[in-house]
């Protein structure tokens, strides 16, 4: 019987390959689409664990300190994802403000308890409780995770605003930006090779 172990589907137009060791900062491609199939990911599962834990401090840091504050003549406001989300939600585009909350606020936190929980598992070289279903769950989450986009309108923001006002990066854009980056190396990249470690 053909074992499937070492082969890896192109998720954009199912060609199918054999796996192969690569080099640091190697990554193959698919001959027919041109997209990514496979990197290299030189991280234990104890790097991995770290990064998730510290990413989740982030996460509770951006989403409760003020990611900027402004004042005018003595007067001073600030901030968080949350207010901006509060925000959206008072007028006619409530929509707007549930998908900001979800791609800004839950997608990463939940991306984050997911990850959390099958590396700790990881870690004793067993497969977590629902591991299936938590790999499917950090695949279909990874594009409705934007927190880069809103670091860039945060950032905007403050650029366009400091021209007229006094504007105040906050503990909560630097956090952001951390995390931004963080959740793109931990849970961003590539999860899939987890399959292989477990």
């Amino acid at each position: 019987m053909a074992t499937t172990d070492r082969l890896i589907i192109c998720e954009h137009c199912d060609s199918v390959y054999e796996k192969v060791v690569l080099a640091k900062r190697q990554k193959a491609l698919c001959q027919r689409c041109g997209a990514v199939i496979q990197r290299y990911n030189g991280m234990t599962v104890q790097q991995r664990l770290a990064l998730a834990l510290t990413a989740t401090v982030l996460w509770i840091f951006a989403n409760f300190y003020p990611v900027m504050s402004i004042s005018l003549q003595g007067l001073k406001n600030s901030a968080t994802l949350w207010d901006s989300v509060l925000a959206l939600s008072d007028g006619p585009i409530t929509f707007m403000a549930m998908v900001a909350a979800i791609a800004m606020i839950i997608a990463p936190i939940i991306q984050l308890a997911l990850l959390i929980w099958v590396l700790l598992f990881a870690l004793t070289n067993r497969r977590s409780p629902g591991f299936a279903p938590c790999m499917r769950w950090l695949e279909t989450l990874r594009p409705w995770s934007m927190l880069e986009v809103c670091l860039l309108g945060a950032m905007v923001a403050v650029f366009k605003l400091a021209g007229m006002l006094d504007v105040l990066p906050g503990i909560g854009l630097i956090a952001l930006a951390v995390l931004s980056i963080l959740l793109i190396k931990v849970a961003g990249r590539d999860v899939r090779d987890l399959w292989d470690t477990l």
